[in-house]
């Protein structure tokens, strides 16, 4: 995490980029990525299992939009997170493998991370104390979704209930604006 600006501070008091763009996480082979490379696009950043109940819906919408929209701006960002129940076993080229095959999802999978707890990745610590939730800083269960605009400042934060499709409209706003 390499951050130039700080604005926020998280729930244990560690000072926070003030940009989804100042962080760089692992992809799922264990190589660098620095987000600034998503500068200019609207995101969608959501924990992912693949033995969930809302898996097989939330990929599919997720993959309808990153298809239908990739050409104009915006991006998915897939972070599994084996927290809930460990609905999330396999390590990360099998999650990878899982979301490409099943679901033709060609947005980025990321390396497994901790979305809650004294682990938590500092992307998910931003993006927490960012927008909170119906359970405060916590995320509640896998697929929760954070809408992230194009200066990489987080708009909204989704629950597990609230379909992709369901912000189509507000995520196709972002990209215009």
């Amino acid at each position: 995490m390499g951050a130039n600006q700080s604005s926020s501070s998280s729930a244990d008091g560690q000072q926070l980029p003030s940009s989804l763009h100042d962080f760089t996480v692992k992809d799922s082979k264990g190589q660098d990525v620095d987000l600034s490379i998503y500068k200019g696009k609207v995101l969608i950043v959501v924990n992912v299992a693949s033995k969930c109940g809302f898996t097989n819906s939330n990929y599919a919408q997720l993959t309808e939009l990153h298809n239908k929209y990739k050409d104009k701006g915006f991006e998915v960002l897939a972070f599994p997170c084996n927290q809930f129940l460990k609905q999330e076993p396999g390590d990360d080229q099998e999650v990878e493998k899982f979301a490409c095959t099943r679901f033709k999802a060609e947005f980025p999978i990321f390396q497994k991370v901790c979305v809650n707890g004294s682990d938590t990745a500092p992307v998910y610590k931003f993006l927490k104390a960012s927008k909170t939730g119906f359970m405060g800083n916590r995320i509640k269960w896998n697929f929760t979704k954070f809408l992230v605009d194009k200066d990489g400042r987080v708009i909204q934060r989704y629950a597990t209930m609230t379909t992709p499709l369901a912000i189509e409209v507000k995520c196709l706003l972002c990209t215009q604006i």
